[in-house]
């Protein structure tokens, strides 16, 4: 079998607290607490762009082997900086990985990283013994003061894929679904995406509906077959939105057990939110992190969406011993140790951009505690530096 043998997720080291960004706005904080799901919120500087972030959380997953087996780098993500060359390039040599790899960035939204997994599980069950590392990197924004503020967010999520994986075995059991709708997109000439929210949920839970439906056609599997569900997350109560009209039918165990799972699934994206490509894989890493009900052998089932749109369902199953692959402690301080920002800061931070008319500029690393950062854009060409 092959799958994910490492995982690991970063995130800027300062955020905002959504009640107090609530209060500044003049609205009800439960409005954006319980009713969207969302606490706090990560704010990136200009030194934490996708690159930095891809970078820094696929850094604690290698060793030297790796770097030498690695034969594929690929990033998922809706936050390139070039309309030409790809993130996983810069990533590639930042990680200081051999030089017959190959390096592609992969755009459908937040599908993107979910195309790229199954990619590298296709290409190491062809080559066992090589290995590929998968990112997904983003950075949500929409504007201060618009509807889509509380769903904003930034983060990567990095993971390893490889023959007898010790994390997650992936079944090859996958159903897909395509269709050319606008629920979400942003044209090269903005900066900002345009989103119908309505329609957004709707077709995501459509989408769902449609796949999880087809996916019962064609294989033997029903909700009870699962041990966890968990969903592509751009704030936590959009996956629940999802799954609760398909658990009217089903006995209160199954109910019980599914939606508990799906909570504890959702701690990070409620501290972080959203990623964008790397929101499933977020979800199944608090999943794995927080859950005490879990076991090897359990099934996971994840649901992959993407505005446009593509949806993907696929399942995997866990490995004995999985826990002791996790980063948990990590995990869990890189939550702990961040800055918050005030509302100032963060109006502050949000503004500032990068030159857009090719002019040269060096970047200091004031707030940002990142290992990997931006630090220089000379001759229309994007440096980083790291700590030593």
């Amino acid at each position: 079998m092959t799958g994910i043998d490492k995982i690991n997720y970063y995130t800027p080291n300062t955020y905002v607290d959504l009640v107090e960004l609530a209060e500044a706005r003049g609205i009800d904080p439960d409005k954006f607490t319980i009713g969207i799901g969302q606490s706090k919120m990560a704010v990136p500087t200009l030194t934490q762009d996708a690159v930095a972030m891809a970078a820094n959380a696929a850094l604690p997953l290698l060793t030297e082997n790796e770097r030498e087996t690695i034969d594929m780098v690929i990033v998922g993500t809706e936050s390139g900086i070039d309309q030409s060359k790809s993130i996983a390039t810069f990533v590639h040599q930042l990680l200081d990985i051999h030089p017959f790899a190959k390096a592609i960035e992969i755009k459908q939204a937040c599908y993107g990283a979910t195309a790229g997994l199954m990619m590298a599980r296709d290409y190491v069950s062809q080559h066992p013994n090589r290995k590929a590392l998968v990112i997904a990197t983003d950075i949500a924004k929409y504007g201060l003061a618009t509807g889509g503020e509380v769903t904003q967010g930034a983060g990567a999520v990095a993971m390893i894929v490889a023959s007898e994986p010790r994390i997650l075995e992936l079944h090859d059991d996958n159903v897909a679904m395509s269709d050319n709708i606008f629920d979400f997109w942003r044209p090269n000439y903005s900066e900002m995406a345009f989103v119908d929210g309505k329609f957004s949920n709707e077709a995501y839970m459509t989408f769902f509906e449609k796949i999880w439906t087809e996916y019962t056609k064609r294989t033997t599997h029903s909700f009870e077959n699962f041990a966890a569900l968990c969903f592509h997350l751009p704030y936590t109560k959009m996956g629940k939105k999802a799954l609760l009209p398909l658990l009217d039918t089903q006995e209160d165990a199954i109910k019980t057990r599914l939606l508990a799972r799906y909570d504890e699934s959702t701690a990070y994206t409620r501290e972080i939110g959203n990623i964008y490509t790397g929101s499933l894989y977020l979800s199944l890493l608090a999943l794995l992190n927080r859950s005490n009900a879990l076991t090897s052998g359990d099934i996971i089932g994840l649901f992959s969406y993407g505005s446009g749109a593509v949806g993907e369902f696929f399942t995997g199953t866990l490995v004995a011993g999985y826990e002791k692959q996790l980063r948990q402690n990590e995990n869990e301080a890189l939550l702990e140790n961040r800055t918050k920002l005030t509302i100032n800061q963060y109006e502050s931070i949000f503004k500032q951009s990068l030159p857009k008319n090719g002019s040269n500029v060096t970047l200091k690393q004031d707030l940002d505690n990142g290992h990997f950062y931006l630090s220089q854009i000379t001759n229309h060409m994007r440096q980083y530096s790291h700590n030593k």
